[in-house]
């Protein structure tokens, strides 16, 4: 293992976005810290009626630095790694709301931030999460249900009042989703997917947009969830 970390810092240069440890983008004590299970992680104060939410551990940490690493970076090698941490939390969605039939729903992102990166973060790794849960013999598919309207603000640095303002109706569920999703699986359990969830706006708009064609959301599930830090007063 050693010297295929040391090959692979000689050729490509890298280094481990946990520790950076030169070598391979995630290294072997780093990938063994990683969670092995998810639990609730409800945002606080949680939007109105948002659905159950799951997350494999906080936004901080290794746990930041994989999702930084893809999303950012385009990483191509965290897809994998992310994306058993959103099985885990699939799992214990799917443990706490009853199995069955299950698509996995990604909150979509703005066209534009994908034609920057290059890369759709948040469909990559929910694709790769159903295809895991698949292998291990469970019912679970991906379908991207879900289109954001024109208008929508990059949400880095928005308060939740702000987030809320910038979401409200600016997710879609377009009727050539909803036709395929009724004629494949029709009647399955949906679970949305995200990689973080921080307030919870962009997950209840996303919940919102699929209840209003009449598919109903059990859970939300995330790779993390930021920690709400409470300001200590002098």
């Amino acid at each position: 293992m050693e010297l295929a970390d040391a090959w692979h810092d000689l050729v490509v240069g890298g280094r481990c976005v946990g520790c950076r440890r030169p070598g391979r983008l995630l290294c072997r004590d780093c990938r063994a810290a990683l969670p092995d299970t998810a639990r609730p992680s409800p945002p606080s104060p949680a939007p109105s009626g948002i659905a159950p939410v799951f997350a494999a551990g906080p936004y901080d940490d290794t746990l930041k630095q994989l999702v930084i690493g893809l999303k950012e970076h385009q990483l191509l090698g965290l897809r994998r790694p992310l994306a058993g941490l959103l099985a885990l939390s699939v799992l214990e969605a799917m443990a706490a709301t009853g199995t069955g039939p299950t698509v996995l729903v990604p909150v979509p992102s703005r066209p534009a931030s994908v034609r920057e990166r290059g890369l759709d973060s948040t469909t990559a790794i929910t694709r790769r999460a159903a295809a895991m849960l698949r292998r291990h013999g469970l019912d679970v598919r991906h379908h991207q249900l879900l289109r954001t309207r024109p208008g929508v603000a990059d949400q880095a640095g928005l308060d939740s009042r702000q987030r809320q303002a910038n979401l409200d109706g600016s997710i879609t569920c377009p009727a050539s989703g909803i036709r395929t999703l009724a004629r494949k699986i029709p009647r399955a359990t949906l679970i949305v997917c995200d990689d973080v969830i921080t307030t919870g706006a962009t997950a209840r708009e996303a919940q919102r947009a699929l209840e209003s064609v009449g598919l109903g959301v059990k859970a939300i599930a995330t790779v993390a969830a930021t920690r709400r830090r409470s300001r200590v007063q002098m």
